[in-house]
């Protein structure tokens, strides 16, 4: 059973991929023609996703090494550089928004709540997924891992204490949602509450001391200040 909170924010702050949306099979796509630039063979979108979610470079420098690809820096930013252009080419062609996401943003927006997104994703690349998929106008800030405004990425504090500050709220009133550890430990490091999606990364992710939610829309009670128990984990 998750805590209890009797807590009222103003502003809830998501992470992106594996939170509100499944990019995987267009990360794949980008990916597997790095992969095919490189004469390696096609990788699974499944193999691709076990590595998403500390940002692009820290991706693509992982599966190298899994693959048994040792590349120099220099090398491996050429690559890098080549995945964010075929990335951009396409950015949403084959992503969908988790169940009822969509509609829970626009239900949050329309409450009055504050929203912004927190991603390690590259913040061009993340600017273009949310304008294809229509929801850039639910959010007050957006920071991706690159942005001017951020120092350091996740999971360093800074980074989600940048979003917070850009959409001109405070941690007090504001409440971080995502799917993974280094969700969970940004949110820690910021001393703000995490709560955890049940898809994603989030479906293997125990809660501890954190609060697991069905969907999105379950965060209107806290934006309200009611608060609840989560007696679904």
């Amino acid at each position: 059973m998750g805590q209890a909170l009797d807590i009222k924010r103003k502003a809830v702050v998501f992470d992106l991929d594996g939170t509100l949306i499944d990019s995987a099979p267009d990360i794949a796509a980008a990916v597997n023609r790095v992969m095919a630039d490189l004469e390696k063979p096609e990788l699974p979108v499944e193999y691709i996703e076990g590595f998403i979610g500390d940002g692009s470079r820290s991706m693509l420098k992982r599966i190298f090494n899994d693959q048994g690809l040792k590349l120099g820096d220099a090398e491996l930013s050429k690559r890098l550089s080549d995945y964010m252009e075929y990335y951009a080419q396409a950015p949403a062609n084959r992503t969908a928004f988790f169940d009822h996401v969509r509609e829970d943003i626009q239900a949050l927006h329309a409450a009055g709540v504050k929203l912004g997104v927190c991603t390690n994703k590259p913040h061009m690349l993340t600017g273009l997924v949310l304008k294809e998929l229509g929801i850039a106008q639910f959010f007050s800030c957006v920071l991706g891992a690159d942005a001017k405004a951020v120092r350091s990425r996740k999971p360093d504090a800074s980074h989600l204490l940048a979003v917070v500050a850009g959409m001109g709220e405070s941690a007090e009133n504001t409440l971080y949602v995502g799917d993974t550890e280094v969700d969970r430990t940004t949110a820690h490091n910021a001393k703000i509450p995490f709560f955890i999606v049940k898809w994603g990364g989030g479906r293997f992710l125990e809660s501890g001391m954190d609060i697991r939610i069905d969907r999105l829309a379950d965060l209107l009670a806290y934006a309200s200040g009611s608060g609840k128990k989560d007696d679904s984990v």
